[in-house]
């Protein structure tokens, strides 16, 4: 029972955090062209910590995708890090119980 709480635990903590990032990769969205500039900054950063965030087959290509999402001009508003939550605990789930 104890390791089900911090399996829990750990799935909000990642939603949270990621839920910060997205929001961080948006605020140079709202700075309209200097913001696109702050991205090649932020891109390889994002990607580095998505990699960190999700092991396996799946931190890795959701970095790269990370990576191209935010280095990619005008699609800061995409939430890389919540859409790869998503999969991971519910889609990933759901094809492991198949």
């Amino acid at each position: 029972m104890q390791d089900l709480k911090v399996i829990e635990d750990n799935r909000i903590q990642k939603l949270l955090i990621g839920l910060l990032l997205d929001g961080i990769g948006m605020i140079s969205f709202s700075i309209p062209l200097i913001g696109e500039f702050s991205d090649v900054i932020w891109a390889p950063i994002a990607g580095f910590i998505m990699a960190r965030m999700y092991k396996g087959r799946v931190g890795r290509v959701a970095g790269i995708l990370t990576f191209v999402e935010e280095i990619i001009p005008f699609t800061d508003v995409i939430p890389s890090f919540t859409i790869t939550w998503i999969y991971t605990y519910f889609f990933q789930k759901q094809k492991e119980l198949r």
